[in-house]
C-alpha cells in the first residue's frame, strides 16, 4: 500500500516571502497556558475572607463606657495605660473586625470624640466596644 503523503514528504520546508521567520522560543509561547480569568483567584479569596458586624452597645453599656472615659480623662496627665477593644471597618467590604490594643492614652479629644494614644493611634469613641 502506497503512503498518501509520499508525494510531499521530501519537499523543502516552505519559507514565507511576507512574514519573517519566528524564533523557536516565540513559537513555543503560542502554546503556553492561557489565563482567561485573570484576577479570578483574588476575587474568590476576597469573597472568602470573613468580616464581623459591628455590635451596637445598649444604653447601660454606653453609660458604663462614658464613666470609664470620664475616669480616664481625670488621670490623663499620667498617660494612663488602657486596653481598648474597638471596631475597625473593612476597607473593601461590609463589616470589619474587632481590634484590641494596649497602650498609654495621651489625650481624649472631646470635640472630635477620639482617644489619642502615645504612639499616635486615634480611636473613635463611638467604635469602642470595651475599655479597661
Amino acid at each position: 500500500m502506497k503512503d498518501n503523503y509520499e508525494d510531499i514528504l521530501y519537499l523543502p520546508h516552505h519559507v514565507s516571502t511576507t512574514h519573517p521567520h519566528m524564533p523557536t522560543a516565540d513559537r513555543a509561547a503560542q502554546f503556553s497556558a492561557f489565563a482567561a480569568l485573570t484576577g479570578y483567584e483574588e476575587v474568590i479569596r476576597e469573597e472568602g475572607r470573613l468580616t464581623e458586624e459591628r455590635i451596637e452597645l445598649d444604653e447601660d453599656a454606653k453609660v458604663l463606657l462614658d464613666e470609664k472615659l470620664r475616669m480616664l480623662q481625670e488621670r490623663i496627665e499620667e498617660d494612663p495605660e488602657a486596653v481598648i477593644t474597638y471596631f475597625c471597618p473593612d476597607g473593601k467590604k461590609a463589616g470589619g473586625s474587632y481590634v484590641t490594643v494596649r497602650g498609654r492614652v495621651r489625650k481624649i479629644d472631646t470635640y472630635e470624640r477620639v482617644l489619642v494614644m502615645t504612639d499616635g493611634t486615634r480611636i473613635a469613641v463611638e467604635k469602642i466596644l470595651q475599655l479597661t
